[in-house]
């Protein structure tokens, strides 16, 4: 694949996570019964920038918990999951605002997937989506709360974000797929 062009850098990402986290704290009047479930992998990196925003804002620390959705995809040949199989995560969600967070929002094959993750943790009170990037696509009914920002782009190209935690390099690119 090649390179078409950057859409964002490090420092539009850092604005980007700011905004968000002022939009989390407006719209819930603060962080309070709020966790934030970074979905793996670049998602858990995400949420874990927001709540850093937040403390740095509110002074508040807000619970960050990992989700493998793996098991939950509908579009991989691995078959149901077993009770057995179901991880458990280190924070309680039951009756709480769960804010799934992720680096790009495309067909919400995977969104739904945390979904039925988060679900089997518990019952939150209310599930809330945070995206760095939405591209359009949607296969399913599913719409993000928070967005970094909306990409308009084609099937034929992919988008790339990539983490200073995990790529060493902040940014996001658009890249062509070949013909």
């Amino acid at each position: 694949m090649e390179i078409k062009h950057e859409i964002m850098d490090e420092v539009s990402i850092r604005r980007a996570l700011t905004r968000i986290a002022h939009e989390i704290l407006e719209r819930n009047k603060g962080v309070d019964d709020c966790t934030f479930i970074g979905i793996r992998t670049r998602g858990i990196y995400l949420a874990r920038r927001i709540a850093e925003r937040i403390q740095e804002i509110e002074g508040v620390t807000v619970p960050v918990a990992e989700l493998d959705v793996t098991r939950y995809r509908d579009d991989l040949n691995e078959g149901k999951r077993s009770v057995q199989e179901i991880v458990q995560m280190p924070i309680d969600v039951h009756n709480k605002i769960a804010i799934l967070c992720d680096d790009v929002l495309y067909t919400g094959r995977t969104v739904r997937a945390a979904m039925d993750a988060l679900i089997d943790h518990g019952r939150p009170r209310m599930i809330q989506l945070a995206v760095l990037v939405d591209r359009g696509h949607r296969e399913l009914p599913i719409r993000a709360d928070y967005v970094g920002k909306n990409v308009p782009s084609s099937k034929q190209e992919q988008i790339v974000v990539q983490l200073k935690e995990k790529d060493g390099i902040d940014q996001v690119v658009i890249k062509q797929r070949g013909r």
